[in-house]
């Protein structure tokens, strides 16, 4: 009869969210038999690859290749998006600095939030999964989605699965965990297209806006890829409201994580 091994895991902080009540915030003995990778498993385990960041095997870093050997002890850590770990070998998946993000179908009113917050965030109402992984891949996008499935992708190597179903909290959930809070960039991208916004010369648009707007307000904008035209009248006041909702209360409210890897 073939021997049954054991390894045992330890998961950090928002990597619980993926395992079963019983396995959370704690070590566990996990059951294999032969000796396979340690991405097999801690995808076995429910957590998929793009979110892990280090993998510790006996206080080792190793990389998602590793092969578990009986009465390994296994220490699997989030995303460092905060944190510079550039000195530790991880999981040969590092963190994008400067991150720009591709949304999943059921995402488009989240798509909104990201642009008004100036990141560039492409959305399709049609992609198939597969699409969106390539685009991921050629573009070097995080792969924003709900589906915990899509990010067990083989060849998917940036994704994030968001927690709340609730588009405001998600935006606040991404500045938070990705720590972008200094990268956020009002109003410098058209929430139409995805494009960068630049100032124009009022009299550029003489022709096309109503003459009470033309009265009223000096300042104008467009989009520089679609033309869109914009300017601070009633819906700027409601998106600078909108906009104060979603990075007032994210400024405090770090990640704090139960152990770093230098503390171990």
């Amino acid at each position: 009869m073939m021997n049954v091994n054991k390894a045992e895991f330890r998961f950090y902080e928002e990597l619980n969210d993926f395992l079963r009540p019983s396995l959370c915030k704690k070590p566990f003995i996990h059951y294999f038999r032969n000796n396979p990778t340690v991405k097999d498993t801690i995808e076995a385990l429910g957590v998929p690859h793009v979110e892990v960041d280090l993998i510790l095997a006996n206080g080792e870093p190793v990389d998602f290749a590793y092969r578990l050997a009986d009465g390994v002890h296994i220490s699997v850590y989030p995303k460092f998006e905060t944190f510079d770990i550039s000195g530790i070998k991880g999981t040969g998946m590092p963190a994008l600095r400067n991150p720009r993000f591709i949304l999943d179908v059921h995402l488009g009113r989240l798509v909104r939030y990201l642009r008004m917050l100036g990141f560039d965030s492409l959305y399709e109402n049609n992609s198939e999964d597969q699409e969106l992984v390539e685009f991921s891949l050629q573009e070097h996008r995080i792969l924003l989605t709900r589906d915990r499935e899509l990010l067990k992708q083989e060849k998917l190597t940036h994704g994030l699965w968001l927690r709340s179903a609730n588009p405001k909290q998600q935006a606040k959930e991404i500045i938070i965990r990705l720590d972008l809070h200094s990268m956020v960039g009002p109003f410098s991208r058209c929430m139409e297209c995805n494009g960068l916004i630049e100032n124009i010369d009022k009299t550029s648009v003489l022709n096309i806006l109503q003459p009470g707007t033309l009265r009223t307000f000096n300042d104008f904008f467009r989009c520089t890829s679609c033309g869109k035209v914009y300017w601070k009248g009633a819906h700027y006041q409601r998106m600078a409201g909108i906009l104060k909702e979603l990075t007032e209360d994210t400024q405090s409210s770090f990640l704090v994580r139960e152990a770093r890897p230098d503390q171990i």
